[in-house]
C-alpha cells in the first residue's frame, strides 16, 4: 500500500524544479510528551498538515514513523514525517524514509526546538552542528548535515541549575504556551515559504530582523 501511495517520490522527472519533498517534525511519541518543549516540532508539523489538508497520519512500522502527504501549489508532492523512534534516535526513521523514497539530504527540512532562541522566535539554517540537540545530532551522524532546519525557539534553560533533559521534557509555562499559540501562524508561514520558495529565498525573509511595526502583535 505504502509503495503505491507514495510512488510519486520515485517518479519525479530529473528536470523537476528543486523543492522540499520531505518535512520532518521532531518529538517523542506518547501523549505524556504532547505539550513538552521537545515536542514543538510535532506540534508545528501537525498544524501544518491540518492547514494544508494533508492525508490522515498513518503509522508505518517499517519506516518507524507517522506519515502524511499533501500536494503543493506547483504539483509537487510533499511527504510529512513524525519519527516514532524517540528524539535521540530521530535519524533512524528519517534515514529509512530518505532511503526508501530516494530523498537526498538537500530535499528535506527538519522542524525542532531551539533553546538558543527565545520563545516565539524562529529561524532557518541550511547547515551547522547539532548545538547540543540530541535529535539533530543523531540525524547528522546517520545522514548528512546538509538538510535545512526550521528552528523554533523554546527559550533558554531556567533555572540554570535545572538539567537540560528536565527542561526540554517539561511543559511550557502558561505565558510561554500563550506565546507559542500566538506564533503558530508565523511558524506555518515559514514552512509554506520553504515549500514554495526554497531555502535560500525563504531564509532571507524569515531571518531578517523585524522592524518595530512588524512586532505590534508580539510576533516576529
Amino acid at each position: 500500500m505504502l509503495a503505491t501511495r507514495f510512488l510519486f517520490f520515485q517518479t519525479l522527472p530529473s528536470n523537476f524544479p528543486m523543492s522540499f519533498r520531505l518535512i520532518v517534525g521532531l518529538g517523542n511519541p506518547g501523549s505524556e510528551y504532547d505539550k513538552t518543549r521537545h515536542n514543538i516540532g510535532f506540534r508545528v508539523v501537525d498544524a501544518f498538515a491540518s492547514q494544508r489538508g494533508a492525508t490522515e497520519w498513518s503509522k508505518n512500522r517499517n519506516l518507524k514513523g507517522d506519515l502524511a502527504q499533501f500536494e503543493a501549489s506547483d504539483g509537487t508532492k510533499i511527504l510529512l514525517l513524525k519519527p516514532r523512534t524517540f528524539m535521540n534516535e530521530s535519524g533512524v526513521s528519517i534515514q529509512k524514509v530518505c532511503s526508501y523514497y530516494k530523498i537526498p539530504p538537500e530535499s528535506f527540512v527538519v522542524v525542532y526546538d531551539e533553546i538558543n532562541l527565545a520563545v516565539g522566535e524562529v529561524k532557518v539554517s541550511a547547515s551547522g552542528g547539532p548545538g547540543g540537540h540530541n535529535g539533530l545530532s543523531d540525524i547528522i551522524a546517520r545522514i548528512k548535515p546538509t538538510f535545512t532546519r526550521l528552528r523554533i525557539g523554546i527559550g533558554h534553560k531556567t533555572p540554570k541549575e535545572m538539567s537540560l533533559a528536565d527542561y526540554v521534557l517539561g511543559n511550557f509555562n502558561k505565558e510561554d504556551e500563550t506565546l507559542i499559540s500566538a506564533s503558530m501562524e508565523r511558524y506555518l508561514d515559514c514552512l509554506e515559504r520553504l515549500v514554495r520558495e526554497g531555502a535560500e529565498k525563504a531564509m532571507n525573509h524569515i531571518n531578517r530582523k523585524p522592524k518595530n511595526k512588524d512586532r505590534e502583535d508580539g510576533q516576529l
